[in-house]
């Protein structure tokens, strides 16, 4: 790799993308690593563990990347490992900010950000560093689609202006493809085959689009003929399973991010919760999934829902959600409990008091369907992003909710995962559930026939505004994780 080039990594879920960055990035091997390595990695000549000060780096989970309480703090922490003299670090902290589009006060706390505001924090971090090697691990997954152009661009101006190696793992190829020099492709492990395309964009996507698309690249339409998704009709939405009117919402102690939102949850249908980063989609979402107590208005469940329970969602037991409301949160990590892969699927449907056949065998059909059964004895833990957001998926489907309500739930995907969800969702919706889905891909926006609520972007004058007059929420969401 030359220096100043740009390079966007692409490969399957789970063909080591993220492995290849944090080796790079110096993180794998010497003192105070315990990764293993074979052959060479030199940067600028030496080890990658003795440059690793040369490298900045965004982790695929943004959050992970989030040091300390304020934006401004956050920002400068890098810097300040490199010992930059103070009055250089708030310039660089201040026009990071500003590149990556995050205008909020140097105060402002990190814990109230979005996922898409962590994602620009944590980029911001890295640029103010001024790396000489900038190593990006799918940074726009969870932007709006404005905010994708708009980071990428950003990433562009600055790697221009510095000179800086860019090396960037995106599956969604069109986005980065006019703006590299050169597009790397990794094999999967099963193959033996390291890298199975190596060249300038142009050149590597018109030889190879077709073969690559059926790898599950997210090769643009220009170089391939199948479309992602097979043809689809929607069958007709039922009757509201759960309905909020008036809904205000907001995190524990936290500001009101929504302040009245009207809301039906139709069986048999897909609705797509939508809007800027920073909206109040996440928040919302986890009121109506019954996580969070509405802080004015309210969420009602209709009685096939509630099914001899109360009609708020909230003060329903985790146990009697378990079998009515499935939630997938937007970090995957959030809900994994359990020390293997079949275990973590096995654990909701055995809460449940099911027949261990019954359990066994929704486990492996899931396993089978979402392409983790060879994976069925890994460690939760172990499994690339785009693995965990699938497992994530399956554990909440695998206890046969009515309503289920999806964060994001195509992020880190390739082509082919992507459409098993798919079709999988697609099934959901064929049996009579109702799905809420809060995403940026409008292509599963198309492809589930979702109806789609827009969230407007918040106003920065109320953004911070006190919460509506009501008392503290009684539930409390990471409890509520930790019994699932």
């Amino acid at each position: 790799m030359a220096a100043g080039e740009r390079v966007l990594l692409l490969g399957a879920s789970g063909s080591g993308k993220s492995t290849v960055l944090a080796a790079l990035a110096g993180l794998l091997t010497g003192a105070d690593a315990d990764g293993e390595e074979e052959g060479e990695l030199l940067v600028a000549g030496r080890p990658a563990s003795e440059r690793a000060a040369r490298a900045g780096l965004v982790l695929q989970d943004p959050e992970s990347q989030v040091v300390l309480s304020r934006v401004g703090d956050d920002v400068a922490f890098g810097c300040e490992n490199l010992a930059v003299p103070p009055e250089e670090i708030w310039r660089r902290v201040r026009e990071a900010l500003d590149v990556v589009g995050l205008d909020l006060p140097l105060r402002h706390p990190t814990a109230a950000l979005s996922g898409g505001q962590k994602q620009r924090l944590a980029l911001a971090g890295a640029l103010a560093m001024a790396p000489g090697m900038l190593l990006l691990d799918e940074p726009t997954a969870n932007l709006d689609p404005d905010g994708v152009l708009e980071v990428r661009d950003a990433v562009t101006a600055a790697v221009t202006r510095t000179g800086a190696t860019l090396v960037v793992v995106e599956h969604r190829v069109a986005v980065w493809a006019d703006v590299v020099d050169r597009v790397v492709v990794l094999g999967r492990p099963a193959d033996g085959t390291a890298v199975v395309a190596d060249g300038p964009p142009e050149v590597v996507l018109a030889a190879s689009g077709e073969a690559l698309s059926a790898r599950g690249i997210w090769v643009p339409q220009r170089y391939r003929r199948a479309p992602a998704a097979r043809p689809w009709q929607p069958p007709a939405a039922g009757t509201p399973l759960l309905s909020a009117r008036a809904l205000a919402c907001a995190r524990p102690g936290g500001p009101v991010a929504v302040r009245s939102a009207d809301l039906d949850l139709p069986a048999a249908s897909t609705t797509a919760l939508t809007g800027a980063n920073g909206a109040g989609k996440t928040t919302l979402a986890l009121t109506v999934a019954g996580l969070l107590e509405p802080v004015g208005g309210g969420v009602v469940a209709a009685p096939a829902l509630a099914a001899g329970l109360g009609p708020a969602p909230w003060r329903w037991r985790s146990r009697e959600l378990l079998r009515r409301v499935g939630t997938v949160f937007q970090d995957p990590e959030h809900q994994l409990l359990t020390s293997s892969v079949a275990d973590e699927l096995a654990h909701g449907p055995r809460r449940l008091g099911l027949p261990e056949p019954a359990v066994r065998a929704r486990v492996e059909e899931l396993l089978e369907r979402l392409g983790l059964a060879a994976l069925a004895r890994a460690h939760p833990y172990t499994l690339s992003g785009g693995e965990k957001r699938r497992l994530s998926v399956a554990t909440a489907l695998a206890t046969g909710p009515r309503v289920v309500v999806l964060d994001e739930p195509t992020f880190g995907q390739d082509a082919v995962t992507w459409a098993a969800l798919v079709d999988l969702l697609r099934e959901l919706v064929q049996d009579g559930a109702a799905l809420l889905a809060v995403t940026h891909d409008r292509e599963l926006v198309a492809a589930t026939g979702a109806r789609t609520h827009h969230l407007a972007p918040p106003d920065p004058a109320v953004a911070l505004a006190p919460r509506l007059d009501a008392p503290p929420p009684r539930r409390s969401l990471r409890r509520l994780v930790g019994s699932r």
